[in-house]
């Protein structure tokens, strides 16, 4: 591991520091920025997201795709903490918080939207990050692909019912054009393009693929800080009017991300599930599709409430404890 590589969590955190100064110093540039979206996914962090994970793509072996069936212990793992334990404890939580524990802080009304913008986190597991994660834990690229894939096919039929049950209403409309726009640019079309150069590059002898994948590391890693950048830039502002309420609210979220990624370790320990799968299969249920919780959020209760800025805190606090979990993941085998 390289030097840059080594100390990604001191960049990450001056990516934050940058992107929120710039933020508080040309919030017009900013909001220029985020105005480039198309059915909420904002088309620049889309290309950044692209390139973190283009180069990803081009290690996926189809050839070895077809044998994950018979590992299906992962997949499995994966699935059972993102539909069935995932979506019940983050409502749990947001209810102990915010009901009981921060009650003194926050008034009942604002109290529901934090819970509805959390159990919303809760109900959207990750799409595209988690290859970049994958990737920093060493996971098997051809394993993690089908995890991301069988988890959108889940999250197509699930995601409606399960949050209009916790949130308590009749009807969540899913916004089908961010969900499936999403996917493409994040899922397929990194997918076929590294399909596509990989299979041009293996022509030439493998030696052409391992140095292509070393020329073309950093821009993972570049794509990542600028991405950071651009989410702390955009969120500046929200951040200094309400430092209180997204500390309160950073507080669940770091609970549930913790115990989530703990219980599916546990998991993995007692499945006995090689490094490679389990890193992988944890972190999965660990981080959240954002830009799907903030669209929902905002089509259900508006772009300025409780529930959008929750959703919010769940970006920024994301990386920096994807990046702990992965230093963690590194460190050990879930077999050891």
């Amino acid at each position: 591991m390289g030097l840059f590589e080594r100390y990604l969590s001191v960049w990450v955190a001056l990516g934050m520091l940058v992107g929120l100064l710039l933020g508080l110093w040309q919030p017009g540039a900013f909001q220029v920025l985020a105005a480039l979206e198309w059915a909420h996914v904002n088309l620049v962090v889309a290309v950044f997201i692209w390139v973190m994970i283009y180069p990803m793509m081009t290690q996926i072996d189809w050839g070895a795709v077809r044998h994950v069936g018979q590992r299906p212990q992962g997949l499995m793992l994966t699935l059972v903490v993102n539909w069935l334990v995932k979506p019940f404890t983050m409502a749990a939580l947001g209810v102990l918080f915010f009901q009981y524990l921060f009650a003194p802080w926050v008034d009942p009304q604002t109290a529901q939207a934090y819970i509805a913008g959390m159990i919303l986190l809760g109900v959207a597991p990750c799409t595209a990050m988690v290859f970049v994660w994958s990737q920093l834990v060493k996971g098997d690229a051809n394993y993690t692909l089908v995890q991301v894939s069988v988890n959108d096919l889940v999250m197509v039929v699930a995601f409606a019912p399960i949050a209009a049950f916790l949130l308590g209403v009749t009807e969540v409309t899913v916004p089908w054009d961010t969900l499936l726009l999403s996917v493409v640019l994040y899922v397929v079309l990194p997918l076929l393009a590294g399909m596509w150069t990989r299979r041009v590059l293996l022509r030439r002898g493998a030696d052409a693929l391992a140095r292509f994948h070393a020329r073309v590391k950093p821009a993972s890693i570049t794509g990542l800080l600028a991405t950071v950048v651009l989410l702390f830039g955009f969120q500046a502002t929200t951040i200094m009017a309400n430092p209180l309420h997204i500390a309160l609210i950073a507080v669940p979220l770091l609970v549930q991300s913790y115990g989530i990624f703990f219980l599916g370790w546990w998991g993995a320990r007692w499945l006995r599930l090689p490094h490679n799968v389990a890193g992988p299969a944890c972190l999965i249920g660990t981080s959240n599709f954002f830009e799907l919780a903030v669209a929902v959020a905002i089509s259900l209760f508006g772009l300025n409430s409780g529930a959008a800025l929750a959703t919010v805190v769940g970006v920024l606090v994301e990386v920096p404890v994807m990046l702990s979990l992965v230093a963690w993941v590194n460190r050990r085998s879930p077999t050891g």
